[in-house]
């Protein structure tokens, strides 16, 4: 038997949430069902190809796409986590998602979401030490210490996702038990919750500032002095292929963090939870559809192996 979908619950042990989506009639709903599995379907062909591409040609097997690939893979389960419920949602009327379901869902958006903002800013140190410290760059960057960097990204995502878990579904659930969301996240949790959730909110938001300031400071700092290093070339042509490659990195950043700090770091910078659904679309699958055609598009080396790889096949 379901838990009533309306009311106070706290009579019952909650066994699952209902996951309201978007307030729309059947057309909309249709049209947004198109939508999300279109940018999904683009977001896992996108990020796949990133990765084998990077696997398989030998002139991308170097730290920066050895991080790149890393990113393509974050971005495929960060997407992935999301999407799949989201779709079947649109076509099912029940739309529930297990206690159990939920924290696991918001376990992995969580831990995916922060590795990729710790992701994002080790790319940007990587460039700064090949771009101002070339000759000591083979050794700074070596394969032990790109891998004990990516590990370190996955470890932090995980610990912050850890404590933002626990520390969201120990609280009693008992003003209703519908999410007022596409999918499980922390701030519509918060809303269902009869207890105090002051030092859940400050976790939340202390936790996603120190994450989100700290990794934007090393963006920052690693482009600041890149851009000085940049400019003092004599050759307009290695100035034009460094801003074309830091350009990329850049673009993606800022669509990563714009969105998320609008979203976890400003409280009340999101005036209603419709608004916060659309934010949350463009972080959660937009912006994984768009790394890998940023990343390829605007990269000569992604392009010349797709080339390549596509040569080797055709002569196959």
């Amino acid at each position: 038997m379901h838990p009533p979908q309306n009311g106070n619950l706290s009579e019952m042990p909650l066994q699952e949430f209902v996951l309201e989506g978007f307030e729309a009639g059947l057309q909309t709903q249709a049209l947004l069902f198109a939508l999300f599995l279109a940018l999904y379907v683009v977001a896992v062909l996108g990020n796949l190809t990133m990765m084998v591409v990077i696997t398989l040609d030998a002139h991308l097997h170097s730290p920066m796409y050895f991080f790149l690939k890393n990113l393509s893979f974050v971005d495929l389960c960060y997407s992935s986590v999301i999407a799949p419920k989201a779709l079947v949602n649109f076509l099912s009327s029940s739309k529930l998602i297990t206690f159990a379901g939920c924290a696991t869902q918001f376990f992995f958006f969580s831990m995916m979401g922060t590795t990729e903002a710790f992701l994002l800013a080790v790319m940007a140190y990587d460039r700064f030490v090949a771009i101002c410290s070339p000759l000591r760059y083979p050794i700074s960057m070596r394969p032990s210490v790109c891998a004990r960097l990516v590990l370190g990204s996955y470890c932090g995502g995980c610990f912050n996702s850890i404590l933002q878990t626990s520390f969201t579904f120990s609280l009693p659930f008992c003003s209703s038990n519908h999410i007022d969301h596409f999918f499980c996240d922390v701030i519509p949790l918060l809303q269902l919750t009869c207890a105090n959730t002051a030092i859940n909110k400050l976790v939340m938001f202390g936790l996603c500032g120190l994450i989100i300031v700290g990794t934007t400071l090393v963006v920052l700092t690693s482009y600041g002095y890149i851009t000085v290093t940049i400019l003092r070339m004599r050759s307009g042509g290695g100035r034009h292929k460094l801003f074309s490659t830091c350009g990329s990195h850049m673009t993606a950043v800022s669509l990563f963090y714009g969105t998320v700090f609008v979203m976890y770091a400003q409280p009340g910078a999101v005036a209603s939870m419709e608004q916060g659904k659309v934010v949350s679309i463009f972080y959660t699958l937009v912006i994984p559809m768009l790394n890998p055609l940023i990343y390829s598009l605007r990269n000569k080396d992604v392009k010349d192996a797709l080339r390549r790889l596509g040569q080797r096949h055709t002569a196959t």
